[in-house]
């Protein structure tokens, strides 16, 4: 195995490997571009001629970024839900292209990418009113890197230059939820009203708004006083489909009794209605419909929370703070931490911990007084003579 070094201009070098072809036995060349010093070439050179021998060289492809990303995108499409095929495709077009899709792929270095992320910060809104939120660029960096890790996995790339990137760091934002006195007064609100059972599911169990478009009475178990989140209904630019929950498994969550009562009240009525209209209901039939006894899907169900709300003297908030609204009131009443995010369906603890961090001070100081008091009650217990 032979290589060697030309100089093409100062500072520019051409490495040329001599390789057999395992096939034909015959000689054939790859010449790779290289920047830098003649001793960095040389080095350069010595590391190719090692990787034909350790068999992790790589021929020199030059497509772009830009269509290796298209390739790409053709390959996960069928792996990946509609919603997140198309945030990626939008990703790819709106943000990824722009910035590095000239690129060569074999090329491209951390440098140029970390670079990138700070263009796309300081002025990446396709509007041209400023930059993108750092959140935006984590997700940039999130699509890039699986897409590369790709590449590496093809044999395209030896390195996934993306995992030598730190991305921004996103500023959490606040969580807003309802308080108790709050959660009481909407719950007396929505009485009677079509949306009153979605807004239950949500502040009482905690369901994303997907969970409550997707779930069927198949899946309510009243005797057991519980609900199996088996599937998520996801609206794209196609129409709906449903899916395995956020975490990619179901959960079983038990019901409180005025949740039971509710369920029951609500299920007796929406037969009464689908009677009327000639329908026999089943268990098929999903919990949460339109008035024609179709399934209600997740933007119809945002724009009748809207609309709810702004006709309320209640804070303005979305209708995902109502799951957060009853995450903070577990956390607050002292349920664990674990049976909070396993009734949540959080794939781990520390999610539940980062996103409700807010509620941890108080519970913090609780626990503080309670440790004092049980620990009083043990010096009592002693002084008296007691155990």
């Amino acid at each position: 195995m032979k290589g060697h070094i030309r100089e093409r201009s100062p500072g520019r070098w051409a490495i040329v490997l001599d390789i057999r072809d395992p096939a034909t036995g015959r000689r054939k060349r790859r010449w790779h571009s290289f920047r830098g010093s003649k001793r960095a070439a040389q080095i350069e050179c010595a590391r190719l001629i090692a990787a034909i021998q350790g068999g992790t060289y790589l021929t020199p492809d030059k497509s772009a970024l830009g269509a290796y990303l298209d390739q790409w995108l053709t390959y996960v499409r069928p792996r990946i839900g509609v919603r997140t095929r198309e945030r990626y495709e939008e990703i790819v077009r709106a943000h990824l292209k722009p910035l590095l899709g000239s690129v060569q792929l074999t090329k491209l270095r951390p440098q140029q990418i970390a670079d990138a992320y700070g263009k796309a910060l300081a002025n990446g809104r396709r509007d041209g009113r400023g930059g993108l939120s750092a959140s935006t660029v984590i997700y940039l960096h999130r699509v890039l890197r699986a897409a590369l890790a790709q590449a590496v996995r093809w044999e395209t790339l030896t390195r996934n230059p993306a995992d030598a990137v730190e991305p921004p760091r996103a500023v959490l934002a606040s969580v807003k939820v309802y308080d108790l006195p709050q959660t009481a007064a909407l719950l007396e609100a929505v009485k009677g009203r079509r949306i009153g059972i979605a807004v239950l599911l949500g502040v009482l169990v905690g369901l994303r708004r997907g969970e409550v478009c997707g779930l069927q009475w198949q899946h309510v178990d009243l005797e057991r006083s519980e609900i199996r989140i088996m599937q998520s209904a996801e609206q794209s630019a196609t129409g709906v489909t449903y899916k395995l929950p956020k975490n990619g498994k179901g959960r079983t969550v038990s019901l409180s009794a005025r949740m039971l009562d509710e369920l029951r009240q609500h299920r007796v009525r929406q037969a009464e209605e689908l009677l009327r209209l000639g329908v026999r209901p089943t268990g098929d039939t999903f919990v949460y419909t339109r008035e024609d006894g179709l399934p209600m899907q997740p933007r119809s169900l945002t724009h009748g929370w809207q609309m709810f709300i702004a006709g309320s003297v209640l804070p303005r908030r979305r209708f995902h703070d109502l799951r957060h609204s009853h995450a903070t009131h577990m956390l607050a009443g002292g349920v664990h931490v674990k049976v909070a995010s396993e009734r949540l369906g959080h794939s781990r603890v520390d999610i539940t911990l980062n996103t409700y961090q807010h509620v941890l001070p108080g519970m913090q100081a609780d626990a503080a007084i309670r440790v004092d008091e049980l620990l009083q009650s043990a010096i009592n217990k002693r002084d008296r003579g007691v155990g």
